[in-house]
């Protein structure tokens, strides 16, 4: 081979290489844009969409022509079972209901965990799917004991739900959703709906979460 046609392919060669270099770390970027993405928009420990998540579904969801609802749910209880089982037990805990709200069929159109142990749900229709959408989840939380190994432990849910109405944004109808659980939390009906709770709530200043885990 001449010394030019070497030259040529060493070129070529070195080019092509660098091709290959530039793409597998184009590549390595790309997953790590789309781990962070991933992340950024979901639950460590369950895996499920997270608050940010969920406020974002939500947002689209107003901007839709379309009727939908939320259903959150928090845990009764929970702040014992780390006390007594740990902290890796109440992860499991977490996990196992999350599951099973994901499980659950449309309406339901995203389970989420917002944080510690309370849950949400976007749901498709009116009220009365909504409403459904509650019982269901209400029913899916309780309906088994999760296995901790040793201990087959018990669960159950405070559920509050509000369907949207024109001019209501996403955290006007959160607040809604969590008022009608603390009312569901306070009178332990299980579920509660936010049509009911329009005048009724927790003293002012007062933090719902700091009520539901008293």
């Amino acid at each position: 081979m001449s010394p030019i046609l070497t030259s040529i392919v060493t070129a070529a060669g070195g080019v092509l290489a660098g091709l290959a270099l530039a793409a597998a770390l184009l590549w390595r970027q790309q997953q790590a844009l789309a781990r962070a993405r991933y992340a950024a928009g979901h639950d460590d420990t369950t895996g499920l969409p997270n608050r940010r998540a969920l406020l974002a579904a939500l947002t689209r969801a107003t901007r839709a022509d379309a009727p939908f609802g939320l259903v959150l749910l928090d845990l009764d209880g929970f702040k014992a079972v780390n006390d007594t089982f740990g902290h890796e037990a109440g992860n499991d805990v977490l996990t196992e209901v999350g599951r099973r709200l994901a499980a659950l069929r449309g309406p339901v159109r995203l389970a989420a965990r917002l944080s510690g142990d309370e849950f949400a749900l976007l749901v498709d229709g009116g009220p009365d799917d909504v409403a459904a959408a509650a019982r269901a989840a209400w029913r899916a939380v309780g309906r088994h004991p999760v296995d901790l190994g040793d201990h087959a432990l018990a669960v159950r849910a405070s559920v509050g739900h509000a369907s949207a109405a024109l001019g209501v944004g996403p955290r006007t109808l959160l607040c809604q959703a969590d008022t009608a659980m603390y009312q569901a939390k306070r009178t332990g009906a299980g579920v509660h709906s936010a049509t009911a709770t329009s005048h009724t709530g927790p003293p002012p200043g007062t933090r719902l979460r700091d009520l539901r885990h008293r």
